[in-house]
């Protein structure tokens, strides 16, 4: 019983809102990420997902976010359905950390980003993701965590996706 009131409180972060890790999906036809002018990964086909952590995120919504992913449905099939995964186009992953996708902007003008997980526990949770993602498989490029970094795709569709771990995990 402690063990589950713990996980409950741990995951709560700030207003009583529960946390959750989340990510937007885009599906590209390529895409790279630059830092100080050097191009730190490039992938054609595939998806650039950005990735934000929370404070509670741990390895079991780290995992079953990765596995979500590489299984969702979003390449067309000959018929021009989307109907196929990553792996049976042979697709590729960009992944960039992105604390912003934490953004609080119901005060002001400028937004917060206290929701978002302290830098030692998300990179730590983002290079875990990635290596989730090779594990299955994939080849994972990735951007510089806490970086200034500059990316750019080709956005094919478009098709982006909103996935966070309450639609993953119940």
């Amino acid at each position: 019983m402690y063990a589950s009131l713990y996980m409950l409180l741990h995951r709560r972060c700030g207003f009583g809102i529960l946390c959750r890790m989340k990510t937007v999906i885009q599906r590209v036809s390529e895409a790279s990420v630059t830092v100080d002018g050097l191009v730190t990964g490039k992938i054609g086909k595939g998806y650039m997902i950005l990735v934000g952590i929370c404070d509670g995120d741990d390895e079991r919504i780290i995992i079953k976010m990765a596995e979500k992913i590489a299984k969702l449905r979003v390449f067309e099939d000959e018929a021009g359905k989307m109907n196929l995964s990553l792996p049976q186009v042979g697709g590729s992953v960009l992944s960039i950390s992105q604390f912003t996708l934490y953004a609080d902007c119901r005060k002001g003008n400028r937004p917060g980003f206290d929701k978002a997980g302290k830098p030692a526990h998300a990179e730590r949770m983002y290079i875990l993701f990635n290596k989730k993602l090779r594990e299955l498989g994939f080849v994972v490029e990735e951007g510089v965590f806490g970086a200034d970094m500059k990316v750019m795709l080709v956005n094919d569709g478009p098709v982006t996706i909103c996935l966070d771990s309450d639609e993953v995990i119940r």
